[in-house]
């Protein structure tokens, strides 16, 4: 099988690329390595690099011309950035996926996996998260995605592409830029405990997240890839994107002393700052439905830490 994977070349898709790659199928990438690395590539002699823009009707066509099936990856993954200039993180978080969605279907694509967020869920009221929850996005990133998956259930129904979706909730490992504005907590805080810098909390610390490791997701995606939907494409019941959590919530004061325990030494001084605004207090995945279809994401977070841990000291 050959598949494209949209942002291959970054944190999330440089991982799935080599998983791809190690289970025989053939890869293209399409990057417009904005935030995305060629050395997270390093098997890229094995891969068809497309360096463009998912808005790009014909870098994505170009892309996606010959492919068995594509993973939509690429986003300007910051609620930050989205809120500074929603125009112009939407034209790569909607229009790109619409372009990708569009380009897949007149290629003849055979499957599209979509990468969604937790984030179209908003500050819950409860906690865990089941996939009919409310959705009360709270940013113009959660505004796209959950457009997104609303543009792919009129594809599925339509019949012009098999699809999955995935809600992703905080997922962490090598190869997460701490630098990079667009940054999880893990790799911030994990950085600065490796150098005995100060971490800062903002709000109170028992703020929870659902943190999942990059290789359960990978684990997830590329089995997505290889099935086929239980109904047939142009069923008429409506796509429901799936959560991809690790469905344990630990608060920020425990994944420092979590981090504390796999760094080791001296603990770093802790800041608190007022908490931000919309910033969300509790979230948490109910992943039963996962765990039905593809089980749990099994690694705990001491182990994912420690992974990340040795893979930061080597790189």
């Amino acid at each position: 099988m050959k598949v494209l994977v949209t942002g291959g070349a970054g944190f999330i898709g440089s991982h799935l690329v080599e998983r791809l790659l190690a289970t025989g199928h053939g890869v293209t990438v399409l990057d417009d390595l904005s935030t995305g690395k060629l050395e997270n590539l390093p098997h890229a002699g094995d891969v068809e690099l497309v360096t463009g823009d998912v808005a790009d009707l014909g870098a994505v066509a170009t892309a996606a011309k010959g492919v068995d099936a594509v993973v939509h990856l690429a986003a300007v993954a910051s609620v930050a950035a989205s809120v500074l200039d929603p125009l112009g993180t939407s034209r790569t978080n909607l229009t790109g996926s619409l372009t990708v969605f569009q380009a897949a279907a007149a290629a003849g694509v055979k499957r599209l996996v979509y990468a969604s967020s937790a984030s179209v869920y908003g500050d819950p009221e409860t906690v865990p998260l089941s996939e009919d929850a409310p959705k009360r996005p709270l940013s113009p990133y959660a505004v796209d995605k959950l457009a997104g998956e609303h543009y792919l259930a009129h594809f599925h129904r339509t019949g012009r592409l098999d699809t999955a979706a995935f809600r992703f909730f905080n997922v962490y490992g090598p190869r997460q830029d701490p630098s990079s504005p667009y940054s999880g907590v893990i790799s911030i805080f994990m950085e600065r405990s490796i150098r005995r810098q100060p971490l800062t909390i903002f709000g109170d610390g028992q703020q929870t997240r659902d943190f999942v490791y990059v290789a359960d997701v990978v684990d997830v995606l590329a089995r997505a890839v290889e099935e086929s939907t239980e109904t047939a494409t142009g069923s008429p019941e409506a796509l429901t994107p799936m959560n991809l959590g690790r469905g344990e919530a630990v608060s920020l004061l425990e994944l420092i002393d979590t981090i504390g325990s796999v760094v080791g030494g001296a603990a770093p001084a802790v800041t608190f700052e007022p908490a931000r605004s919309g910033d969300i207090r509790h979230s948490l995945a109910d992943v039963s439905a996962l765990a039905l279809r593809y089980g749990r994401p099994a690694t705990t977070l001491s182990d994912g830490l420690t992974a990340t841990l040795a893979a930061t000291l080597v790189g």
